[in-house]
């Protein structure tokens, strides 16, 4: 009989969950299978996925494959980043399962991703994978910047409702504000990142110190923000857009602003971690085709209103029907991984002072 465990073990937040195995028999070390041809085997996967979408989007790679292990590392974009950067080749992660493009960018600089083409990659729009074959990575889905604004709080206030990133350094929001920290947050990094390609990099931070007065606090996690602005704590957070319209379909009086500027997005995108002798490597490939296929693409799109593949699944409850057409355009990945050691070092310069203490 198969069981499902999960535990907290280590980082800030590492979830361990474990799909135990439902049979027993000699294991093939090339492929992975076992005598009577079942796939089975333990793997390491480092993961930002938000830790309640995990297990539903696991359902049905647990249903397929009963037999393998699977010991999920997850945490925050930025702590996943530096984690990989700093345990380098030496990494236990087999595969980087729903992490920032720009951070797979930034591991491949590295010489720490192997390339791999994952079955049913054609499926995945061009802007969401890598350009070279084969692929260092592929996208899920998008994550995306909005404004969790508390209408309720506002009115109290008496403050306007934003309806873009201008309108968030105008005097009378001082206070009111909260964001993620670009270091910690992938949330937080793309949403920098995007501010100084949308308005250059000069008038970018000169945006970003306008903005600093109005900020009560820069929090370690892209989704607390929104968390923040539904409790009424502050009012308007600066969040993914995902976890402002959960706040709203759990009845929270938060109303969704995509700024008119456009939206900062990154690629939530999966890689295969470059190793010596990797015994595990057919199995990690497994994991690879599985996490762009059908199945899961559903859950990516019903969850995040968004999915890499073209497809016509109907809009989930609650998501704004026009997040695609304003994601910003012209954003460049491979400029965000290049200078994002620049950038998190000229931001923490400028605006660390201000960081909620870390747990």
């Amino acid at each position: 009989m198969k069981s499902t465990k999960r535990k907290l073990i280590g980082l800030t937040a590492v979830l361990g969950l474990s799909v135990l195995a439902g049979c027993s028999g000699e294991e093939d070390k090339a492929t992975g299978k076992n005598k009577g041809g079942k796939l089975e085997g333990e793997l390491t996967v480092y993961t930002a996925i938000e830790e309640e979408l995990i297990p539903v989007y696991l359902e049905s790679f647990e249903k397929k494959y009963p037999d393998v292990d699977l010991n999920i590392v997850r945490d925050s974009t930025g702590v996943i980043t530096a984690k990989l950067l700093a345990e380098g080749k030496n990494t236990e992660a087999d595969v980087v399962w729903g992490t920032a493009a720009s951070s797979l960018l930034a591991l491949d600089e590295k010489d720490m991703l192997e390339g791999y083409t994952p079955e049913g990659i054609d499926r995945v729009q061009p802007q969401f994978k890598d350009s070279n074959q084969p692929e260092k990575w592929v996208g899920n889905t998008a994550f995306m910047t909005g404004i969790a604004v508390n209408t309720a709080e506002l009115e109290k206030k008496k403050l306007p409702m934003p309806t873009s990133y201008e309108d968030l350094v105008k005097p009378e929001y001082k206070g009111t504000l909260v964001m993620p920290h670009p270091a910690s947050s992938g949330t937080g990094f793309l949403t920098v990142s995007a501010w100084l390609q949308m308005m250059g990099e000069e008038k970018g931070w000169e945006y970003m110190k306008k903005l600093h007065e109005n900020i009560a606090t820069y929090t370690h996690s892209g989704s607390k923000p929104a968390k923040l602005a539904s409790a009424g704590e502050y009012p308007i957070g600066v969040s993914m857009v995902y976890s402002a319209v959960k706040e709203k379909q759990k009845g929270a009086p938060v109303e969704v602003v995509l700024p008119k500027e456009g939206l900062g997005w990154e690629v939530e995108a999966n890689a295969l971690i470059k190793k010596k002798d990797n015994k595990d490597e057919e199995l990690a490939k497994v994991f690879l085709d599985w996490a762009i296929s059908d199945d899961v693409m559903q859950e990516y799109f019903n969850a995040n209103g968004f999915a890499t593949i073209k497809n016509d699944f109907p809009a989930p409850e609650g998501f704004p029907t026009d997040v695609v057409s304003q994601l910003f355009e012209e954003n460049d990945l491979k400029w965000a991984a290049e200078n994002r050691e620049a950038i998190l070092s000229k931001w923490e310069k400028e605006f660390g002072q201000k960081a909620e203490p870390k747990e």
